[in-house]
């Protein structure tokens, strides 16, 4: 049987989602924790991968077993297993036409940013963090040439493994909360660093040493010298996986401190 768990992660002691040799990736947590209660070895597959830093508020893994286990067992009985910094929320059955990445539409980020003139101590780590005011008009305004089908080369990673460079960007929105910028992002899929890349450049726009019209220029550009250092990994979260209608599973979570 086919089995697809809700879960979410603080990314801070993690060296991102994927497993690593030495152990230190959030799969590597959670393979070991569903093979205890399912008493055999067991491989799972996410929706998305994560980098070194980054969080999930929402992430969602499949994985296959023999075992018979009450869906409560995939849910409290992993968490017995799991270290502090991982949860799994929920957990259904699923058909074996479903797969966490390839059957997924569209995926969702949001970055947790700090617009203060003091770094952050409490959330150090969790949250993105700016010293000088920040116009999220204008970074909104940067943020519609984004919108739409378009190779976003000039935001990729060197070390990008994906086949191709155009991603359908869907939403890409900037909300105030008082001394908090909340910066969603949502897309058929992204490229790797995407979303840190264009956060660089959305605060240098927002923060007057760049006009909104720039981000024009470095999208049709596809140079990714051109555009601005990659940004904080700190504040930026998995929020938002979308499945066919049929699979009925949720597409978010609304079990974080900023949903």
């Amino acid at each position: 049987m086919r089995i697809v768990l809700g879960l979410e992660y603080c990314g801070v002691g993690f060296c991102g989602w994927q497993s690593q040799p030495q152990g230190c990736g959030v799969q590597d947590a959670l393979e070991a924790a569903v093979s205890v209660i399912a008493g055999a070895r067991t491989a799972v597959t996410a929706a998305g991968r994560t980098d070194t830093g980054v969080h999930a508020a929402f992430q969602v893994a499949h994985f296959d077993t023999t075992a018979q286990r009450p869906l409560t067992a995939w849910v409290r009985g992993v968490n017995s297993h799991l270290p502090a910094g991982v949860a799994v929320s929920w957990a259904r059955e699923v058909g074996d036409d479903f797969h966490a990445r390839f059957a997924a539409t569209q995926r969702g980020y949001r970055y947790v940013l700090l617009n203060h003139p003091v770094r952050p101590g409490l959330n150090h780590g969790l949250i993105g963090w700016h010293h000088r005011p920040l116009d999220a008009d204008a970074m909104n305004r940067a943020a519609l040439h984004l919108i739409g089908q378009h190779d976003f080369s000039a935001f990729r990673a060197a070390e990008c493994q994906a086949k191709s460079p155009v991603k359908e960007l869907r939403l890409a929105h900037v909300e105030r909360r008082g001394d908090y910028l909340l910066c969603d992002f949502r897309a058929d899929g992204f490229l790797h660093h995407m979303v840190r890349n264009l956060m660089g450049c959305l605060i240098q726009i927002g923060a007057g040493a760049r006009p909104p019209e720039w981000m024009h220029e470095i999208l049709q550009s596809r140079d990714r010298t051109l555009a601005a250092p990659t940004f904080d990994a700190a504040g930026l979260y998995l929020t938002h996986i979308r499945y066919p209608a049929h699979f009925a599973l949720p597409e978010s979570s609304d079990r974080w401190l900023f949903a």
